[in-house]
């Protein structure tokens, strides 16, 4: 397997990404001619068979604790992260850069009750991480998210309770304060590891409360570039060539994507890497063949 080299930081650098600088010259103009992520927002759908996925699961969670659906596509995300970087990259100061590291930003809830909070966990994760690091990973940050109270919250929590003893005229400056910083990237490092706005990619799990999948704006607020939806499981048939009906479990995944940050093709490629993955589970058991990297 390929290392990753660790990359030199140069000028134009930021901490939480390098520069594009080998890329088509149209997208040096892109985000000034959409500058914002509202504006640059394209939507895929795309249906998962789930058919077999869970004689797999049950399978597997003899040597992977409480493996889910969630955790196998949040590890088919990841590794298509690694084998696809671009998508790991951010538009920020109308200028394009590579992020160095993969983290998701993931909604639970706290509870199963209505009234119960919603947290917001951010594992980070390494280029090499299997199915079952994924899981680890995520299964403890929810961990710690559940047992947490309002007097002792995750970083994020913190960071929001603090905000809040601000006044209205305060928290607008300090939010245009953040914003400017971080377009020019001297944003402080403790905002950026509280924030689930500054992820890879942001995943919600609408499934999980019966509602189909939805289309979720992306942030303006961060440099998150990927928004994934996650809805209920579904039936579907389908019409054989033979004229007989087949019926296959399959949810519906919506996505997201910031068009700035790399073309349609290499975006509807990377999603056939992600079904790919969806499909053979069993890949994401070990670490992946190869690594790319941005440039």
């Amino acid at each position: 397997m390929e290392k990753l080299v660790k990359r030199k930081r140069r000028l134009g650098d930021r901490y939480d990404g390098y520069r594009v600088r080998v890329k088509d010259p149209l997208f040096d103009v892109i985000p000034h001619i959409m500058r914002s992520r509202l504006d640059s927002q394209v939507f895929f759908e795309e249906q998962i068979d789930i058919s077999g996925l869970r004689d797999f699961i049950l399978e597997n969670r003899k040597t992977i604790p409480n493996l889910s659906l969630y955790h196998l596509f949040v590890a088919a995300l990841v590794r298509t992260i690694v084998e696809r970087p671009r998508l790991n990259r951010f538009v920020s100061g109308r200028k394009i850069y590579a992020r160095n590291y993969i983290r998701a930003s993931l909604a639970v809830k706290k509870g199963r009750d209505i009234d119960a909070e919603e947290a917001i966990v951010m594992p980070e994760f390494t280029h090499t991480d299997t199915l079952a690091d994924v899981a680890r990973k995520f299964n403890e940050e929810v961990f710690e998210a559940k047992k947490q109270d309002d007097t002792n919250g995750n970083k994020t929590d913190i960071l929001v309770f603090f905000v809040n003893l601000l006044p209205g005229f305060l928290k607008r400056f300090l939010v245009w304060t953040v914003r400017t910083l971080d377009a020019i990237g001297m944003m402080p490092k403790v905002i950026n590891r509280a924030s689930p706005f500054h992820s890879s990619v942001f995943v919600t799990n609408v499934g999980s409360i019966g509602l189909n999948s939805i289309y979720h704006h992306l942030y303006e607020f961060g440099t998150t570039s990927i928004f994934l939806a996650i809805g209920k499981k579904e039936v579907v048939r389908e019409l054989q060539s033979d004229g007989t009906v087949s019926s296959k479990n399959v949810i519906r995944a919506r996505f997201v994507l910031d068009e700035r940050i790399c073309d349609g093709y290499y975006f509807a490629s990377s999603i056939k890497v992600f079904k790919y993955y969806m499909k053979r589970p069993e890949l994401l058991l070990e670490p992946p063949k190869f690594i790319s990297e941005d440039y």
